[in-house]
């Protein structure tokens, strides 16, 4: 590691919170609903790279593909999913407690994350965050997602900081802790969070620098630099 930490970015969905964890109770919802299906099938038309992992067109393929009327069910079933994957999104344990002290000591804080800017804030006003974090990079400011370096590239320019004093924090392997490395970037894997598919946990040639095991451990990797390397 260097030794100067001027920033660090997060990455949101599964670092901040369990946001699979919320996407499945609201696809339990929906298919409650329906009172047919299974929740789970949902969930997978959610993980296909078909439509992305936001996009309500999921739900249309998956009524479409179980002979459900579209006409009578599609825009309730988008209504009740959206609803309750925003009021079952749940801190991890110490998140606000952690990013509080960081905003103390005075590092910058920001979030990089593949949802578009109106979701991305919904969650952040859920959870209470949005005054806790500096800067927001979603995928319609750059058009990109990860683990392409542009979103990366854009929230270190935003935040006027450059990549060797700045610490990444994803739990994803391929899609946050490579890019973050390849642009010279300290980087932490939440592996507390990683609900990923077996494809995004691989980093290829980089490894993170650190692995936690709770969120606050971000703390003490900040702690390990001196007050006058850190501002």
């Amino acid at each position: 590691m260097g030794k100067i930490l001027r920033g660090i970015i997060f990455d949101m969905d599964n670092t901040l919170f369990d946001f699979v964890e919320a996407k499945m109770i609201a696809c339990t919802e929906v298919v409650s609903f329906l009172g047919a299906g299974d929740p789970e099938e949902l969930f997978e038309y959610f993980r296909r790279e078909i439509h992305g992992f936001e996009n309500p067109e999921n739900i249309r393929d998956y009524l479409l593909d179980n002979g459900i009327d579209l006409l009578e069910n599609y825009q309730t079933c988008v209504r009740i999913y959206e609803t309750q994957k925003i009021s079952h999104i749940k801190l991890y344990p110490d998140v606000r407690e952690t990013l509080e002290e960081l905003n103390e000591i005075g590092l910058l804080l920001g979030i990089v994350t593949d949802a578009n800017s109106d979701n991305a804030r919904k969650r952040l006003v859920k959870i209470g965050l949005e005054d806790l974090v500096h800067s927001l990079t979603a995928h319609d400011m750059t058009g990109a997602k990860k683990p392409d370096l542009a979103p990366f590239k854009y929230a270190l320019d935003t935040m006027g900081l450059i990549a060797s004093e700045t610490l990444f924090v994803g739990d994803s392997l391929r899609r946050d802790i490579a890019p973050s490395k390849e642009l010279g970037m300290m980087a932490a894997y939440a592996a507390y969070g990683d609900r990923n598919s077996a494809k995004d946990r691989t980093s290829g040639e980089y490894e993170p620098d650190r692995t936690l095991n709770n969120f606050h451990e971000v703390l003490e990797i900040v702690l390990e630099f001196s007050e006058h390397d850190r501002i």
